[in-house]
């Protein structure tokens, strides 16, 4: 099933080709959020940003491209940087929030923000030749439960290059798992292997330990410049009186 809405956090090398797709989809309304301008090194893997944008805010370059091709869809362009304090707001008035950012930090926010609210969640990453997807819903593992213990050394894609192709082909599966549902309890994690042009799923199950989303637990957000954003900080569900 398309969503009727979509939000788009970080419109680079993964946001760029999954906002195309969401939209050739069908989707009803679309959000982008990035805080960022066009640099020239954006160029290679981004396809909405042309020479002519470069200094321009990325949401806004790549709203112009969309808007010329969906007439009809409305876009709302947000140049802003996901905190503690937005983000559940954009779980809950989004059907499916597509997580195309390269910061672990932001990565593990939307996570968590998914857990609190309910949310539908489309991780994905990609570094170099290699990428990483997986659909997060309500009933089954969140990202924590795949990463125990969050990596803090991950270089980003302006540190360690990335095949621009890799990111289109990422950004393409994204879209693909916004429409798709996981069995109960569980999700498949696709690691795709540029170099060997080789796709490999592996099935994630729920942690009934894990901090955020296990029973009994839900996280608390913390903002991705406190240095405590990849620790877990829970508290406990309590029931209603």
């Amino acid at each position: 099933m398309v969503p009727a809405s979509a939000c788009i956090v970080g419109v680079g090398g993964l946001g760029c080709p999954a906002s195309l797709s969401v939209a050739l989809a069908g989707v009803k309304r679309l959000t982008l959020i990035d805080p960022d301008l066009v640099e020239l090194t954006n160029l290679h893997r981004q396809p909405w940003h042309h020479p002519a944008d470069l200094g321009r805010p990325k949401v806004l370059s790549a709203a112009e491209k969309l808007a010329q091709q969906f007439p009809r869809l409305p876009i709302d362009a947000r140049q802003e940087r996901v905190g503690a304090g937005t983000v559940e707001a954009l779980f809950r008035s989004h059907d499916v929030v597509l997580d195309c950012t390269d910061g672990v930090g932001t990565k593990f926010l939307l996570s968590d923000a998914a857990v609190l609210t309910g949310g539908v969640l489309i991780y994905a990453g990609v570094l170099r030749f290699e990428g990483l997807a997986m659909r997060l819903q309500p009933d089954g593992p969140c990202l924590r439960c795949l990463f125990e213990t969050p990596p803090t050394d991950v270089p980003t894609c302006a540190q360690a290059g990335v095949l621009g192709a890799m990111a289109g082909v990422m950004g393409g599966l994204q879209a693909s798992l916004a429409r798709t549902e996981n069995p109960p309890g569980q999700a498949a994690l696709h690691v795709v292997d540029g170099l060997e042009l080789a796709i490999r799923t592996v099935t994630v199950r729920k942690r009934f330990d894990c901090a955020a989303c296990g029973a009994g637990r839900k996280p608390v957000l913390t903002d991705v410049d406190d240095p405590s954003c990849l620790t877990p900080s829970t508290s406990p569900v309590r029931s209603a009186p």
